[in-house]
């Protein structure tokens, strides 16, 4: 389980594909907290390091995580958002984030507003359901609220720290980012759905 709250912005040293699936290794300041079989979210992916070693930590995703996450348009020298498991004596700063990624969004423009900027991200039809203004959803494993909704995308503001300490500054039009829709939502329609007479 995870925040949100990015801890770290590291850099994908290499990147290894096979039929198999992908083998990363990235470099991070994070890499002497993590040891062999630990959780950690890689934007906004819950994976597993299998090594460590010198600032760095290995880590595997399968076929079916690059099929459904945006982790399968990364390249050397990629810049992913980092965050450490949670544990149960730290504060919950974020909301409650798994690393189960729904879906991958497109984000459609990026504007100025004060000194924030708004990111419009096109979401997958499926997702939508899941998101309302002011609740929270992940954009590459970064705890955000949404500002505004539209028919086809939802809109967040970053404040200044936000777009320096993760790799949304450098989101353009374009852009691929993974989106986990709050849980709570997906829990409620599951269980609700048999007293609607859907399934």
């Amino acid at each position: 389980m995870f925040t949100g709250l990015i801890e770290d912005v590291g850099s994908v040293e290499s990147i290894e594909r096979t039929g198999d699936g992908a083998r990363l290794r990235i470099s991070t300041q994070l890499a002497s907290q993590v040891a062999d079989g630990d959780s950690i979210a890689v934007n906004g992916c819950c994976l597993t390091a299998t090594a460590t070693a010198d600032g760095q930590f290995e880590t595997e995703a399968m076929n079916q995580t690059l099929t459904l996450t945006a982790l399968d348009g990364i390249e050397e020298g990629s810049r992913v958002n980092l965050e450490l498991a949670l544990q149960v004596s730290d504060r919950l700063g974020g909301h409650i984030v798994q690393g189960h990624v729904d879906g991958v969004g497109t984000v459609v423009s990026v504007e100025d507003d004060g000194f924030a900027q708004r990111l419009r991200v096109e979401l997958p039809t499926q997702l939508l359901r899941y998101v309302v203004p002011q609740g929270s959803i992940t954009l590459n494993g970064v705890s955000l609220t949404v500002a505004d909704l539209g028919e086809s995308w939802a809109e967040v503001s970053l404040i200044p720290e936000t777009l320096e300490r993760t790799n949304l500054g450098g989101a353009e039009p374009g852009s691929k980012l993974n989106v986990e829709c709050d849980i709570v939502a997906k829990y409620v329609e599951r269980l609700v759905a048999p007293f609607a007479g859907k399934e």
